[in-house]
């Protein structure tokens, strides 16, 4: 354990040329501000920046989080996709509310999105479900997510079958497949610095002037 405690401490972080995030710059929206620095993130070659930390409770409270794919960004809010026999899927049934955590090591960037999760259409859902690779597709065929496995075998069979199935039929959309929109309260950038001068800008949502309020944080 101290010689992993030593090697924790040993690792660099914020490596590299940091970007410089002047907050009094920073756009009415948050989805605005959250382009910009998605696209820096592409501009700057990190892997899957799409990909974030969806994190979910059920009525125990007990929290669960997992890593998705971020669908889009709409009228509703941050998009993701699931499956309705999944955790995620019933904890969110128990308790329609997420935050998403996205992170993008080369520019010492943060972002955290807190908010009610709503379901979008049944339209948008399998728009979004046939838009997805034959192999997730069949998969997701499949219902099974979560649900114990005898052994890899057992899955490859199942998903060469559920393979078979669509294509024979490509237009087929899982049951209880659903496109969710996280529909922020709060939505934080975190900017971080070599010298610990960390810069935190959250917006909140002002039921008042029906649009965003920005403030700084304590790092």
């Amino acid at each position: 354990m101290d010689d992993l405690r030593q090697l924790l401490r040993s690792l660099e972080v914020f490596a590299g040329e940091l970007p410089v995030f002047d907050s009094s710059e920073a756009p009415a929206t948050p989805s605005e501000l959250f382009t910009e620095w998605l696209l820096a993130a592409v501009d700057a070659g990190v892997r899957e920046p799409h990909a974030m930390t969806l994190s979910t409770a059920g009525a125990d409270g007990n929290p669960t989080a997992r890593t998705l794919i971020l669908k889009g960004i709409g009228p509703g809010g941050w998009q993701f996709a699931s499956d309705g026999g999944s955790v995620k899927a019933r904890n969110l049934a128990e308790r329609p509310y997420a935050a998403l955590t996205f992170y993008w090591p080369q520019l010492a960037r943060q972002v955290r999105v807190c908010g009610p999760v709503v379901p979008e259409s049944p339209e948008d859902s399998a728009a979004d479900f046939r838009a997805r690779g034959a192999g997730a597709r069949a998969e997701a065929l499949l219902g099974r997510q979560s649900r114990p496995l005898a052994d890899l075998a057992e899955r490859d069979a199942a998903v060469k079958e559920s393979l078979t199935r669509l294509e024979a039929e490509p237009d087929l959309v899982a049951p209880g497949w659903t496109l969710h929109s996280v529909r922020p309260d709060s939505v934080e950038f975190w900017q971080g610095d070599k010298e610990r001068r960390h810069t935190r800008l959250v917006y909140l949502r002002s039921d008042e002037s029906e649009g965003w309020v920005r403030q700084l944080l304590w790092p």
